[in-house]
């Protein structure tokens, strides 16, 4: 019995060591099957905290966005409906005559720098006779029309006012989907708001809105009156201009549209400095390259293209020697990855004199063609 209870401790303490270790490795046990491997975050709450607040960006950019009001003669001799106590002040009338609409609040714009020039929607002052901008600080300005360029839907106007707040613009070219923006505008007339969202989405095209499309898409809230606001980063810096929603009910969705600053900044300096916006051009129409047409001509039907489909008499494309039925692979040594709206962009951003290489495939074989630019005619669509 001795003997049993001095060899029974040994054995009792190694059988709840042998326990202790296999359940903190349970791994000895060589089970045999697969093993899941799990990627875990290191749990540092600090990694994903944010602003408890975008007051500050607010502030930043707010006083540079105003309301714009515009006055547009009408025919059918209806009666304004909207108070139009703001044109009294300017134009001495009780009342409009009968023959004019007064659209109140219709839409907003930037204060880009001192000078005073903002930009706003070509639509939300199209047709205008008289345009108003008004500050959020109070002040109002009778607001004259620098430019216009229906093809991105912006325009330029000038106000006259000092100490004019104006905004910070950002390259748009650094914003990535996810990051958060604010939109600022006069939705509905209700008078300035703000509201957050994100980037959803980058370089939308053919959404059938303007000839040349290079939207950001955000779920920031935007509204009727907002158009021409700003969107904004947390920084308080502007990255875009909002532009249009898609939407059943006419308000927000979700789904919204911006311009970016920096197609804004191109249209901006040219329509200051020339008055007009000038985009390179070379004189064809071209239609996405799909897999059947892509599998006729011979070629990958995965492979993506534009078919030269038309190309204008006297063109820089015609005298290059460019023919009807070409595949356009790549422009500039960057193949064509979409239905062409961000090649027709490219080439519009040249000047007229610059020159563009196009990659073609022709007969089987693929070739060069180096084509000079000349400024886009204006009766061009």
């Amino acid at each position: 019995m001795r003997i049993l209870s001095f060899l029974g401790w040994p054995i009792l303490t190694g059988i709840l060591a042998a326990i202790l270790i296999l359940q903190l490795k349970p791994e000895l046990l060589g089970s045999g099957g697969p093993k899941v491997e799990i990627r875990q975050a290191d749990g540092n709450p600090a990694s994903l905290s944010g602003p408890f607040s975008y007051a500050d960006a607010v502030d930043q950019a707010a006083p540079a966005v105003v309301n714009i009001y515009t006055r547009t003669r009408v025919t059918d001799g209806e009666k304004p409906q909207d108070d139009n106590s703001i044109y009294r002040h300017y134009f001495n009338a009780d009342e409009p005559p009968a023959q004019e609409q007064i659209h109140a609040s219709l839409g907003s714009g930037v204060i880009i720098n001192a000078q005073g020039y903002v930009v706003t929607n070509n639509h939300v002052i199209a047709g205008a006779d008289s345009i108003i901008v008004a500050l959020r600080d109070g002040r109002e300005a009778v607001a004259k029309i620098v430019g216009t360029d229906p093809p991105t839907d912006i325009a330029v106007l000038k106000i006259n006012l000092p100490d004019l707040p104006n905004i910070t613009l950002a390259p748009s070219s650094n914003i990535r989907v996810g990051d958060v923006v604010l939109a600022i505008g006069n939705p509905f007339g209700v008078g300035q708001a703000v509201t957050q969202g994100i980037i959803s989405a980058t370089d939308r095209n053919s959404l059938g809105l303007n000839t040349y499309e290079d939207f950001i898409q955000t779920d920031a809230a935007i509204n009727p009156g907002n158009s021409g606001g700003a969107l904004i980063d947390p920084a308080g810096n502007l990255v875009g201009i909002n532009t249009a929603i898609f939407s059943k009910s006419g308000g927000s969705e979700g789904i919204g549209f911006a311009i970016p600053t920096d197609l804004v900044t191109q249209v901006l300096q040219d329509l200051i400095e020339q008055g007009r916006v000038v985009r390179g051009w070379v004189g064809v129409e071209a239609q996405a390259l799909n897999p059947r047409l892509a599998e006729s001509f011979g070629l990958d039907p995965n492979q993506h293209g534009l078919i030269i489909a038309g190309i204008y008499r006297d063109s820089p494309a015609h005298e290059a020697g460019l023919q009807p039925g070409d595949i356009l692979l790549a422009f500039d040594e960057k193949p064509i990855t979409d239905a062409g709206h961000s090649t027709m962009n490219a080439i519009a951003r040249l000047k007229p004199g610059e020159k563009a290489r196009f990659t073609i495939y022709r007969d089987g074989q693929q070739m060069d063609v180096v084509i000079t630019t000349v400024e886009r005619p204006a009766d061009v669509n």
